[in-house]
């Protein structure tokens, strides 16, 4: 069925023209009119097709808490299906991960160790994970996500955009876990290159859980630039994330469309949703994005940040939580911002004092 638009009159007008021309062709023998006709439908069945959108059939709009919920759960089995992880989700904890300790590291105030780990029955990936040292009780943790042409270690330099954030985190008592998600090739057959990505972050989620010192309630995810695209997706398709700070990617798809590496774009995806629908799958659990005024126009700009934000906040009204979602514009370029970073785990996750 044709979905009108919203200009209802114009569409009787440019109806009326065509069978006025219609009328004109059966009493004369003017060609001119049946020309005009044919221009006249011509216009008609273009302006019927462009108000069917075929881009973003599951935008959200304002409505009850309950339906709410419900439009997330539905988007959440729709996206894990064209992420095609839908397949793997109900056996993931009965995949073991056979650790594999690689190496240990004694920093001053925790202990980093690099692991491996069965992100599949058939695949492993390589871990970081911290813990800190002197600790009782359980902590907050929080996986650190590179961005493109990121390595294993990236997030716990100091030097790089990501200021060393994961190392930050580690020596404030956090327990941090990391891995690599920068490839560009699909592992196993019949997979995706976004959803093999996302699920070795819920497979570094399901370590946390498997761990005594970690507070499973108290888990977050951080990341830069692909990272805050892979923290935006984690935090929308687990709901054991409970604080998500995506930095460097708050912006809308056909800014993505330009000069970007597309492979964040797969089939089925415009099709449902654009990126604000997605950040709002985690309402009402606490988001934090971070965007640079020094971004080139053509990538992660304010404007842009400010304009997917105004959309993503509607779910956080509807759900009673409009505190729980934010922007941060920072005086930086692509980069993280270190200190709203840490006062957003902090405030969110609460590590414990020595």
């Amino acid at each position: 069925m044709f979905q009108l638009s919203k200009n209802k009159t114009e569409f009787l007008n440019i109806g009326k023209m065509v069978m006025m021309n219609i009328e004109l062709i059966k009493n004369s023998k003017m060609k001119g009119s049946l020309l005009t006709a044919t221009f006249c439908a011509l216009v008609l069945i273009k302006a019927v097709n462009a108000s069917e959108d075929p881009l973003r059939t599951m935008k959200y709009t304002s409505r009850t808490a309950k339906d709410a919920v419900e439009w997330q759960n539905q988007l959440r089995l729709q996206l894990s299906g064209i992420l095609k992880i839908n397949d793997m989700m109900p056996g993931r904890k009965n995949i073991p991960f056979d650790a594999e300790e690689i190496q240990v590291e004694r920093k001053d105030k925790y202990l980093l160790r690099e692991i491996e780990i069965n992100s599949t029955k058939d695949r492993r990936i390589r871990i970081i994970l911290t813990i800190p040292q002197n600790i009782k009780g359980r902590c907050p943790a929080v996986v650190c996500i590179h961005g493109h042409g990121g390595t294993l270690r990236i997030v716990y330099d100091e030097k790089s955009i990501y200021k060393g954030f994961a190392a930050e985190l580690a020596a404030r008592n956090y327990i941090t876990i990391a891995t690599t998600i920068s490839q560009h090739v699909i592992y196993e057959k019949g997979r995706l290159l976004m959803g093999e990505r996302l699920w070795d972050l819920m497979r570094c989620v399901d370590y946390l859980e498997s761990l005594k010192e970690v507070d499973k309630k108290r888990i977050g995810c951080g990341g830069l630039s692909l990272g805050g695209e892979m923290a935006m997706w984690l935090g929308a398709m687990d709901k054991r994330i409970s604080a998500t700070l995506s930095s460097g990617f708050l912006t809308v798809m056909d800014q993505m469309e330009k000069n970007h590496c597309m492979c964040w774009k797969f089939p089925g995806l415009r099709e449902l949703v654009d990126y604000a629908d997605i950040y709002s799958l985690i309402a009402p659990r606490a988001l934090l994005c971070q965007n640079g005024l020094k971004e080139p126009e053509n990538d992660f700009t304010v404007p842009l940040a400010r304009k997917a934000l105004g959309e993503i906040e509607v779910i956080y009204r509807d759900l009673k939580k409009p505190g729980n979602v934010g922007l941060v514009a920072h005086e930086g370029a692509h980069e993280i911002d270190l200190p709203t970073l840490l006062d957003f785990f902090n405030t969110r996750l609460r590590p414990v004092t020595r």
